[in-house]
């Protein structure tokens, strides 16, 4: 009882006084902290490819429990193929991305040269290049433009 108490304190549930096993309400929805970020389709964790925005579509998080303050440049892509895996990163999973400079060992949603993909990126002798997770995928190295579109700042993950 104590936590159906705390769980209605918080706003998260409520209970209708008088009746038993009524204390979710399907109509309620998480508001407090949450914010709907731009789901902005695929990104291959593999080969780099041309990809395309997908429009409208979005997903509701809590930026605190991301680590940041609000969610202005934060979006999310679903990402496909593993060149990944090492960093716990798998098919299907969705990352959770920021708009903000890259830090050598950060995980990052790049363009390079023209494609998209999801890698490390490292800067070795000045020199910055992405590195895939998984042995099996080779090193990129930037032949003419390697653009940060985001840094990964969490990860989600549907358990079947």
């Amino acid at each position: 009882m104590n936590h159906l108490r705390a769980l209605e304190k918080k706003g998260v549930i409520r209970r209708t006084p008088g009746k038993a096993r009524s204390a979710v309400d399907p109509n309620l929805r998480f508001q407090r902290g949450f914010r709907a970020i731009p789901l902005l389709g695929q990104i291959p964790a593999g080969l780099p490819v041309d990809s395309a925005e997908t429009e409208g579509a979005s997903l509701s998080i809590d930026p605190a429990a991301f680590g940041i303050r609000n969610s202005t440049g934060v979006f999310a892509l679903k990402v496909r193929g593993e060149s990944m895996s090492g960093a716990q990163i798998a098919d299907g999973d969705t990352v959770i991305l920021q708009n903000r400079m890259p830090k050598n060992r950060d995980i990052v949603a790049a363009l390079i040269d023209g494609e998209t993909t999801l890698k490390r990126y490292l800067v070795e002798n000045g020199s910055p290049y992405l590195k895939a997770e998984n042995p099996a995928y080779p090193n990129l190295i930037p032949a003419a433009e390697l653009s940060i579109q985001g840094v990964m700042i969490g990860l989600l993950r549907q358990v079947p």
